[in-house]
């Protein structure tokens, strides 16, 4: 896992970017990460991202439901790429529905986190200060302990 690694946010609805770039701007400045955050409105655009990028992303916080792929197709598609699922990134999902939405399915099992999107700033930064502090200091997954 790349801890220097770039951010990448799939959400598709333009009225989050705001609040996802402040929230994410504040708790960077405020932890000192220099991370570069990257946020794709559609989801198939990541796949590609994925392909091309040529250092491991740190994380990937994609919402659940989206046009094209949904979070849990998108992810299904990580993991099934033999080129993009040795990368060990943590994929974190987040939804506005919560844990019953439509489109909870087996996958879920296999993210490494589900969280229902927090409804005020303060809440939101706590939410992303938390993802922040866990996936830093965690040794797993590493892609040197992964095996083919």
């Amino acid at each position: 896992m790349n801890t220097n690694g770039d951010i990448i946010i799939v959400e598709d609805d333009q009225d989050h970017w705001d609040v996802l770039l402040e929230v994410f701007d504040a708790v960077m400045k405020e932890h000192k990460y220099e991370n570069r955050v990257i946020i794709f409105e559609d989801s198939t655009m990541v796949l590609d991202y994925l392909k091309e990028c040529k250092e491991e992303p740190f994380l990937i916080i994609s919402d659940v439901n989206m046009p094209f792929l949904n979070g849990y197709e998108l992810y299904e598609s990580i993991n099934g790429d033999p080129h993009l699922n040795h990368k060990a990134t943590p994929y974190i999902l987040m939804s506005g529905a919560g844990i019953r939405d439509k489109w909870f399915s087996n996958a879920t099992l296999f993210v490494q986190g589900y969280f229902v999107k927090p409804t005020s700033f303060k809440d939101y930064k706590l939410l992303v200060a938390g993802i922040f502090a866990h996936w830093s200091k965690n040794l797993l997954p590493q892609i040197n302990t992964i095996i083919h």
